[in-house]
């Protein structure tokens, strides 16, 4: 079942073009993750689905309706997004941020029901933060920080939620503290998950869908077994992989690579060559 899909979608700043007629289709109560090198057009795709920057042309349709004719509480009652670097205020609590995933079913003063306390209170179990319920947000570890704002998405009762590097900044345990829950969203609560990842095997892992993207184009789209292989990872980061085995889930996984001879592709914002979007961690 397809609830989410973009058609022929552009997306630009001014008069450059960093998506170009893009189509692909969000498979429902699965783990999407989108690879790709730097500059390529991940976090741009991720913003025009969720509608934080507009598309130049094209359509993101949900649940048969182009969203840009949605409000934007019906939307966000539908599709939650955590960015790269999400920030806070100053001392603020973690329960107070979590119960800001509540704005879009609050009417008149925006005082929250009882209702809005059961939610809060369940997404801070569910995520292990209840703990910290009232601590300041900026006491607390990096996994911990990003556990409570994946706690404040699944407080606006959203199906489908997107992250963008959720693993940024994170060591490699908390790294898989995060990626482990919203494993557990996916498979306990059918949460679509739909996030970004520079580590290769980490989206092999985690992912039962893959899209790779390269230039603003999708290179290869679909399972692991379809993406993870030597020719389309060559083609996406300039890379000689050698593929391998995970032992524990017999997905395929980079377990060595070479940079390929020749010129490297670079982003034009900051200059990074392709490669430094690949890490291997297992």
């Amino acid at each position: 079942m397809v609830r989410l899909y973009t058609e022929n979608l552009e997306i630009g700043y001014g008069e450059r073009l960093i998506v170009k007629d893009l189509s692909v289709k969000i498979p429902d109560k699965k783990i999407t993750t989108i690879i790709g090198s730097n500059g390529c057009g991940k976090s741009t795709l991720l913003k025009a689905i969720t509608r934080i920057i507009p598309n130049q042309s094209g359509s993101v349709v949900l649940d048969g309706v182009n969203i840009s004719k949605e409000s934007t509480k019906i939307l966000a009652r539908k599709m939650a997004i955590l960015p790269q670097t999400p920030e806070s205020a100053s001392g603020l609590t973690v329960g107070e941020l979590v119960s800001y995933g509540r704005f879009p079913y609050q009417k008149g003063f925006g005082r929250l029901t009882q209702k809005d306390y059961d939610v809060i209170d369940w997404a801070l179990e569910v995520t292990g933060t209840k703990d910290f319920k009232f601590r300041p947000v900026d006491a607390l570890s990096g996994g911990q920080r990003q556990r409570v704002w994946i706690a404040m998405a699944l407080a606006q009762e959203t199906e489908i939620i997107f992250l963008d590097e959720p693993t940024t900044y994170l060591d490699m345990a908390h790294q898989l503290e995060v990626l482990e829950l919203l494993q557990r969203l996916n498979v306990e609560q059918e949460r679509t998950i739909v996030m970004v990842l520079h580590d290769l095997n980490q989206a092999a892992r985690f992912a039962d869908y893959i899209i790779a993207l390269k230039d603003g184009e999708i290179v290869k789209a679909g399972d692991c077994e379809e993406v993870i292989t030597h020719e389309v990872l060559k083609e996406v980061f300039h890379i000689d992989a050698v593929i391998g085995r995970d032992q524990r889930t017999n997905k395929p996984m980079c377990s060595t690579y070479n940079l390929l001879k020749g010129d490297l592709t670079t982003n034009e914002k900051d200059n990074d060559p392709v490669y430094s979007a690949v890490s291997v961690n297992y």
